[in-house]
């Protein structure tokens, strides 16, 4: 990549951020350092990946957003806005059985469903996503494992909390910078299929690369105190963000809203969801089961 092609990139990533991420102060800060970083030749590099590398970093190094990004793809993607993601999203998919890879019942009648590697939009996922949760229905305990999960659709961690629960609740309000307006998230009145309800024992698995709309599902129910989240704390994601194609192979990741949980009034952003009991994610599955099993006992 030459200078000239850097510069193109940097230049309209930096048109991005003042147009688009929900915190104009911070976007212009990172505009200017953008734009010093340039003139300095501190983007001068070979390739799109590595200037992927220096990019993210110096996105980063203001506020430490982690959905703020120039990621880097091997293969050339669309210009269309939000594509790249979205061609990355379907191919998980397809190879995930739909983000739902794993329902076992486990000796005393506790459920594990596993929600990996993301919670995909609500279109694609309705079904598999419903077809787990069914089956574990009738479990006496469930634990979700959210631990390689990285992230996905707002609209998802409503349908999955509405299987958790027993009544239409507010999960969580979106503040958007376009148009400065709110967006709340509740959980559904109706769903296919059957209901775990909101009463049986449920524990959540938790892990540091567990992310975005994976730590909103944690935080929803820890909140409203209808989980215990066992693990290790999250990566700490909370802004939902659009990705726009700035060269074949980068993609800007913009922040345009900001979570605000009803409960706590705040979120989990650059803290991560806190565990309430906190050990290596490696060994959440056997602390949840053991949990679950002497709270049926008892």
């Amino acid at each position: 990549m030459t200078k000239l092609q850097s510069a193109a990139v940097i230049e309209e990533t930096a048109r991005l951020l003042t147009g688009q991420y929900v915190f104009p102060e911070v976007a212009e800060q990172l505009a200017d350092l953008l734009q010093r970083r340039l003139a300095a030749g501190a983007y001068d590099v070979d390739g799109p990946e590595e200037l992927a590398g220096l990019v993210t970093a110096d996105l980063q190094s203001v506020n430490e957003d982690r959905h703020l990004r120039l990621k880097y793809h091997a293969d050339p993607v669309s210009p269309e806005q939000g594509a790249a993601t979205l061609a990355s999203m379907r191919r998980d998919f397809d190879t995930s059985l739909g983000g739902a890879p794993r329902v076992e019942l486990l000796d005393g009648g506790v459920a594990v469903v596993e929600l990996a590697p993301m919670l995909f939009p609500l279109e694609w996922a309705a079904e598999p996503v419903s077809a787990a949760l069914t089956l574990a229905s009738s479990a006496r305990a469930l634990i979700v494992d959210l631990r390689a999960n990285r992230g996905g659709d707002p609209d998802t961690v409503a349908f999955v909390c509405s299987y958790l629960l027993d009544e239409r609740t507010h999960l969580n309000t979106m503040y958007w910078r376009a148009g400065e307006r709110s967006e709340q998230s509740w959980s559904l009145p109706h769903v296919p299929g059957a209901r775990f309800g909101g009463s049986k024992p449920l524990y959540l698995l938790s892990s540091e690369s567990t992310f975005s709309a994976a730590e909103e599902l944690a935080y929803d129910l820890q909140q409203l105190g209808r989980a215990v989240v066992v693990g290790e704390p999250t990566r700490g994601g909370a802004h939902p963000c659009r990705g726009w194609t700035v060269h074949p192979h980068l993609e800007v990741t913009v922040p345009t809203g900001r979570a605000v949980n009803p409960v706590s009034g705040a979120n989990w952003e650059g803290i991560g969801v806190q565990p309430d009991v906190p050990c290596a994610a490696a060994e959440a599955l056997d602390q949840a089961y053991a949990l679950a099993l002497a709270r049926l006992a008892g």
